[in-house]
């Protein structure tokens, strides 16, 4: 399946493919005892069709005492194995994803999320990644755009605002954001949501385009010459009446015409401050209509091979 969905992205034209590196499933059964042969396979699997790595790294074991995707209690085993996994694939791995959404208190073990200890763990990471791998690019977390409040998240705004007073612009690259288009076209900015939001939410972060919003605080803060990740991004055709997925939900057709419009308006108009962009999701195998992923993929799952949707057929013909 690693070599079909890598072949996939290569067939498409793009550089890069972004795996997990869940830190349960390298380093689960105790401190030191790692599980190299799941990871091993994909970076050769990647390295063997040309591709880049951005590997995110969350997900702590029970160990670490940890509640459920939150930070461990000790940062010191993160950074520990981050430092191995660095060493490990020194020059293989490009780049790293340092967790994922610590703004929501889900991604942050059910507690009220706190930017000051995001940073106490991005430090960790970026200190002993770049003592393995000097060249390797880290990335803080994407954040998801939100606009709910303490103790069930902080709005991606204020939560970088935050991260920047705690002094995290040291200790990153590149800075990872989250931008699902919601239900508006990706040329739309947060003011035209807001002057219509009975139709695109009530929000200035229901769009593509809230990116600009986060790029405003970077420059606010000085970090006006690093790049911007955008980390996930897609639109979805989700159908499902009681998905909370659905309000925002595009056919087919739109969602394949704003994804290529989405990269279009960003090599137009964020140019040179704009790097990697994710798209989600190359299908996993076993997903059904039951995953929230199944209707954000831009393919359909399927064996031996997947059935390619509108929105692949699309990224593919695109210009690159």
């Amino acid at each position: 399946m690693a070599t079909r969905d890598l072949g996939l992205i290569e067939d498409a034209g793009f550089g890069w493919a972004k795996q997990d590196f869940a830190w349960r499933d390298i380093e689960g059964v105790g401190k030191a005892i790692f599980d190299w042969s799941h990871t091993d396979l994909i970076v050769k699997f990647t390295e063997d069709a040309g591709l880049d790595l951005l590997v995110r790294l969350d997900r702590p074991p029970a160990w670490t005492g940890a509640q459920g995707d939150g930070p461990p209690l000790n940062l010191a085993d993160f950074g520990d194995f981050v430092y191995e996994v660095a060493s490990r694939y020194r020059g293989r791995i490009r780049a790293y994803q340092i967790w994922n959404e610590p703004n929501l208190a889900r991604e942050w073990g059910g507690k009220t999320p706190s930017p000051e200890g995001y940073v106490a763990l991005l430090r960790v990471a970026y200190q002993r990644i770049k003592s393995a791998d000097p060249n390797a690019i880290v990335i803080s977390a994407g954040l998801s755009p939100t606009g709910s409040q303490p103790p069930e998240a902080i709005p991606d705004n204020v939560y970088l605002k935050q991260m920047y007073q705690a002094g995290a612009s040291n200790y990153f690259d590149v800075l990872g954001l989250n931008a699902p288009g919601f239900k508006a076209p990706p040329e739309m900015s947060p003011d035209e949501v807001m002057a219509n939001q009975e139709v695109y939410g009530h929000g200035r972060w229901f769009c593509f385009r809230h990116v600009e919003d986060l790029r405003e605080v970077m420059v606010q803060y000085g970090d006006q010459d690093k790049q911007v990740a955008v980390l996930e991004f897609g639109w979805t055709t989700d159908p499902r009446p009681d998905s909370p997925y659905n309000w925002h939900a595009v056919d087919e057709a739109t969602q394949a015409e704003y994804l290529v419009r989405a990269y279009q308006y960003a090599k137009e108009h964020w140019s040179p401050w704009i790097g990697l962009m994710c798209l989600i999701y190359i299908s996993d195998h076993d997903w059904t209509p039951q995953n929230e992923q199944y209707w954000w993929a831009i393919t359909w799952p399927g064996y031996p091979e997947p059935v390619l949707r509108p929105a692949y057929k699309a990224l593919k013909a695109m210009s690159k």
